[in-house]
């Protein structure tokens, strides 16, 4: 028996509104762009430093690279990229501002660019740098993310 394959909106739409619901659970505000806003998926707002945040979620269904060329990142974007780990284990979230990405892309993109004229046709981040990120939900305290 064939395993149908689930639809990639529809597990872009889980992480985006798993995200926004831990986001409301700490405290935060914030809203879904649902494509009205070109590279932002959340909105973010912070009631005690009155600071608005542009979020993009990437998200997966399995442990895996995340596909993302460098050209797309922003500075100040937070990126907070979601392994939803199926039905019977926890989601995990690694909440990465922009500006860390970009100052180390070897790091974050392994040899997608590294030592290559031309990158990769699929440039993606890799899964190990993040773990440093896992849970890092204290980024939206701040006044500043850099």
């Amino acid at each position: 028996m064939n395993k149908r394959r689930i639809d990639g909106q529809i597990t872009g739409m889980a992480g985006e509104f798993l995200t926004l619901g831990k986001l409301f659970k700490r405290g935060y505000q914030g809203s879904v762009t649902f494509g009205n806003a070109k590279a932002i998926d959340l909105f973010v707002y912070n009631p005690e430093t009155e600071r608005t945040f542009n979020v993009q979620v990437k998200t997966l269904r399995t442990k895996n690279c995340f596909l993302v060329r460098r050209e797309d990142i922003h500075p100040d974007h937070i990126y907070i990229f979601v392994l939803l780990n199926g039905l019977d284990k926890d989601e995990e979230f690694f909440i990465v501002p922009g500006h860390d990405i970009l100052a180390d892309i070897d790091k974050f993109f392994g040899s997608s660019y590294r030592g290559r004229e031309k990158p990769s046709s699929m440039p993606a981040i890799n899964y190990g740098p993040l773990a440093a990120y896992r849970g890092n939900w204290k980024i939206f305290d701040k006044e500043d993310p850099s």
